[in-house]
């Protein structure tokens, strides 16, 4: 039985008649979290969960599920925001977004949340080694999402579909706890306030965020646009570390934050004052979503040095008009080239992650047109480089500029053509750049143009993962040599998050997903244009062919050819016939962290599986679980990617 104390007890009588008014600041019981944290949040801990009934937090259950998908990559109008916590704040707001109960007030007894329980306890899975085909695990299957009166249908018609669906159902403890506690009508407890410690370091941050002066609004909007999308913690308090999200509030510090819910980051935040603010997380934490992000004393150190003590000046604000939000070349063309880039550089694992990640849980547009393996360096922010010089930038701005959000298939198509026009006149004024530079001998075109990390920072080298629509990013340079790598700079960087991050919606219609799509295909082959700098110049253009076998011509004219060219020679004097390799043999020890020791199979017997390529690899998925169970009784788990 579920005994609660007799306080808490009090606390959920309080927190059960607030519910159907409002109920912000509410979390599960904590032996109910911990098993719907086992058992149900990997499904039903995002955006696109199924029927979007997002169980990650309390709040979740009690706005309950919704039968509009909200990944779909082929609707022809913007789909309406659902974003818990942002887009509507009470009960009655969600039902009118057209959310039903998954709980029934009258007789919790009825809730569909536990009839799906005890569907999957009277009806469990068949005792077979593979479940057959009316399983459908499909991304885009059709979903059934029963309303409590359409329950009973859905009974008859899929007895086997019960929660957890496709899985085993609950062990019976498990089942007797969310069982009980459903049956009391889901109560939940007080969300735990910040301590003294904690909130002395919130007042801390939300003072530099609202600092006055034109030149800390604008600093302030840089950090907000690269940061909204992350889990904040203080670092240098003790404890575990409890996670914030950088958000614009309407209500300034001190006061309860009153969210401003804008579509995109970049987006105007309507003409009032408006303060940043830190709110905290209210759901539990996915690996699929979680990149954690550090404020610390350093931190704030190290964000004085890049934007408060350079000598430059902001004349005005940007305001927030589309072609000035979504192009960050004019937006913030007053801050220092040098300071944006090294603030993204400084946690560069998490700025590539950004678009990786996110709270949708599926791989994002972007994976679509990534390799399964590849490896990403940086140009060094301290050498002559077109990427980083601000007037070079400012004169390519208009070329440089990125989808804002078509409204439709046609004009998406138009605009793709321009933006193809625009990489054309960047690439080209580039390369001639790059050549000028070349030829003076000033910046040498050898491992004096990557970063090093300054030394210390592992961020300098990265590696990307594919394994179907999901990704992963570590530090270092892992694996056998890949096939491509990329080689960023400033204006790539910055492009990137725009383009991925604070410019994706995945509430948006096909037409933003197609420029989306087509417009990364030129982020990632001037990528693979950098790092073939450092090629010999006999064979770029053997490996550029290698990397595009089966691409026409026009499209290997992004990464080398008349549109992005290399005359000058590489100032690296190679020793053997696999320049690639070579290449990365003797940056590894330039680059702190590149070896990754963590990364490297543990037993020999693994490691004979890096050798191994083609055919004998086209029957295994892309990622795999190895258990090997030990002679002592321990075990020991390996991923294969």
């Amino acid at each position: 039985m579920l005994i609660f104390p007799e306080k808490t007890c009090r606390w959920l009588l309080f927190w059960w008649l607030l519910t159907p008014l409002m109920y912000a600041h509410a979390d599960y019981p904590p032996e109910v979290k911990a098993a719907v944290e086992q058992r149900c949040m990997v499904c039903h801990g995002c955006y696109d969960a199924p029927c979007q009934l997002k169980l990650d937090a309390w709040e979740g259950l009690q706005r309950g599920a919704s039968k509009d998908k909200v990944y779909d990559g082929t609707r022809l109008l913007n789909a309406n925001l659902t974003r818990l916590f942002e887009d509507a704040q009470t009960t009655e707001e969600w039902r009118a977004k057209g959310f039903y109960p998954v709980l029934d007030e009258q007789d919790p007894q009825r809730a569909t949340i536990l009839r799906m329980l005890e569907l999957k306890r009277d009806h469990p899975l068949p005792d077979v080694a593979i479940l057959p085909d009316s399983f459908d695990f499909r991304l885009d299957r059709d979903q059934q999402c029963s309303k409590p009166e359409e329950f009973d249908s859905f009974a008859r018609d899929y007895p086997l579909w019960g929660m957890p669906y496709g899985f085993p159902g609950l062990e019976d403890a498990e089942h007797a706890l969310l069982a009980e506690w459903l049956a009391q009508g889901a109560p939940g407890v007080p969300w735990a306030a910040p301590g003294a410690a904690e909130q002395a370091e919130i007042n801390r941050w939300e003072t530099f965020f609202n600092r006055p002066g034109i030149k800390q609004k604008l600093v302030s909007r840089y950090i907000y646009e690269h940061l909204f999308i992350g889990d904040l913690y203080f670092a240098d308090l003790a404890g575990p570390a409890r996670y914030y999200t950088l958000v614009r509030s309407r209500t300034p510090p001190g006061q309860p934050v009153d969210i401003i819910a804008t579509r995109r980051p970049y987006d105007s935040p309507g003409s009032g004052e408006f303060y940043y603010r830190l709110q905290a997380l209210r759901t539990s934490v996915l690996d699929k979503r979680h990149m954690p992000y550090a404020l610390s004393d350093a931190r704030m150190a190290r964000w004085n040095e890049l934007f408060f003590q350079q000598d430059y000046q902001v004349s005005r604000l940007p305001g927030y008009r589309v072609e000035v939000a979504t192009n960050p070349f004019v937006a913030f063309r007053e801050l220092p080239v040098q300071s944006r880039y090294q603030f993204m550089l400084d946690e560069a694992q998490f700025t590539i992650m950004a678009y990786i990640k996110g709270p949708v849980c599926r791989g994002q547009v972007a994976l679509n047109v990534i390799d399964d393996h590849f490896w990403v360096i940086f140009t060094d922010p301290n050498v002559l480089d077109p990427d980083q010089n601000a007037e070079f930038l400012a004169s390519q701005s208009a070329h440089m500029r990125l989808p804002g959000g078509s409204t439709n298939l046609l004009g998406s198509l138009v605009q793709w053509r321009d933006y193809a026009k625009g990489q054309r006149k960047f690439l080209k004024a580039k390369s001639a750049e790059l050549a000028k530079l070349a030829s003076t001998d000033v910046t040498p075109l050898d491992f004096e143009l990557i970063w090093d990390g300054d030394g210390s920072n592992p961020n300098a080298a990265l590696t990307v993962f594919r394994h179907n629509d999901s990704a992963s990013v570590v530090q270092g340079l892992v694996g056998q040599t890949p096939k491509t790598a990329w080689l960023i700079g400033y204006s790539l960087l910055e492009r990137i998050h725009y383009l991925l991050v604070a410019g994706f919606d995945v509430y948006g219609n096909v037409a933003h997903q197609l420029e989306t799509r087509l417009y990364m295909d030129f982020l990632r082959m001037e990528g693979e244009y950098n790092f073939l700098v450092f090629m010999p110049d006999d064979q770029r253009v053997q490996l550029r062919d290698f990397w595009y076998r089966e691409a026409s011509p026009d499209v290997k004219e992004y990464v080398l050819g008349r549109k992005a060219y290399i005359h000058a020679p590489t100032g690296i004097d190679y020793r053997s016939d696999y320049p690639m390799a070579e290449f990365f043999q003797r940056l590894t020890p330039r680059l702190p962290g590149a070896a990754a020791p963590r990364y490297q199979p543990a037993d020999p017997q693994f490691a004979r599986l890096q050798t191994l390529s083609g055919k004998p690899f086209s029957y295994m998925p892309e990622v795999a679980f190895v258990q090997v169970l030990e002679e002592g009784g321990g075990e020991s788990v390996y991923t294969i990617i």
